[in-house]
């Protein structure tokens, strides 16, 4: 089942009452079935959300993602407790050897660049060099494909002058709002396979508390920058308004394609979190990541 995602951007009461969740909004109730909800987004201050509602949503492995004074994700709610052997899974997790991690790493960027040459031609109707950039890939990426793929990708993207930059000028503000929703997503698929997201294939950084998120999303990435393209296209807006962000939104429930089925890419999240949790567990030697485009 396709889960609801929630959007709250203006004065509102969320409570709960018989498994639903009750909202009052502009002197009007609805409710929703908690169960049927996979992502809360509340970016309003004088949104009020009730310790019972908070409770019911995350264990249902609900993402509750909380938006700052910017109105950009600042923070997000995830169940501890998904999985119901999490604790044997977070030991063949910890003890992954090093060639292993090196080997999902190398997939995970081949995957990435791949992705990012489709969407470059789509965009620009020319032919480019990614796949050769793709098969340069080693074993934990020692040479940095990544950021040569990068750099000639966003030089390319825009018809601006831009720079990739996380406190860059627009559209980096497009980019960044799109890839924390991407975040919360695959934190939320990794913690449902009963993965931490702490532990990270590449990144490593102690300050960062969803690393293993931040790895897995990769591929993903250019899904949000398909639809920042449109955006701009489509949009003369430079700031984040409801609209936009409600564009950006669209991201968790557009198309991707895997051998034999397609899915929504939040369905799509979990199939491939489902598959590196095997590859700890030693049943998969590959993460399965879908096709963005058929």
């Amino acid at each position: 089942m396709l889960k609801k995602t929630l959007f709250f951007t203006n004065k509102c009461a969320i409570t709960t009452a018989h498994e639903q969740l009750v909202i009052i909004a502009n002197n009007k109730e609805r409710t929703i079935p908690i169960e049927d909800i996979g992502y809360v987004v509340i970016d309003h201050n004088e949104a009020y959300i009730s310790m019972p509602a908070l409770n019911k949503l995350i264990h249902n492995n609900c993402a509750c993602i909380i938006c700052d004074d910017k109105h950009l994700p600042n923070g997000m709610l995830l169940n501890l407790n998904s999985h119901h052997v999490q604790q044997e899974l977070f030991k063949h997790q910890i003890e992954a050897s090093v060639p292993l991690k090196k080997q999902l790493w190398q997939q995970t960027i081949k995957e990435k660049i791949r992705n990012q040459g489709i969407l470059l031609e789509q965009i620009t109707a020319k032919n480019n060099k990614f796949e050769y950039l793709e098969s340069k890939v080693l074993s934990g990426d020692t040479t940095n494909m990544e950021a040569v793929a990068a750099n000639f990708y966003w030089k390319s993207f825009f018809e601006i002058d831009f720079k990739r930059e996380r406190f860059g000028n627009y559209p980096n503000n497009f980019l960044n709002y799109g890839y924390a929703i991407l975040r919360a997503a695959t934190a939320r698929a990794l913690s449902g396979s009963g993965l931490l997201n702490t532990l990270g294939i590449h990144h490593k950084s102690k300050y960062n508390a969803f690393a293993l998120a931040d790895d897995i999303m990769e591929p993903f990435r250019p899904a949000v920058d398909e639809i920042v393209n449109f955006i701009m296209q489509n949009y003369d807006e430079q700031e984040l308004t409801t609209e936009i962000k409600s564009e950006l939104l669209q991201v968790l429930t557009r198309t991707v394609y895997f051998k034999t089925e397609k899915s929504p890419l939040m369905v799509g999240l979990q199939k491939t979190a489902s598959s590196l949790q095997q590859c700890y567990t030693g049943e998969r030697k590959k993460i399965k990541y879908p096709k963005l485009w058929n």
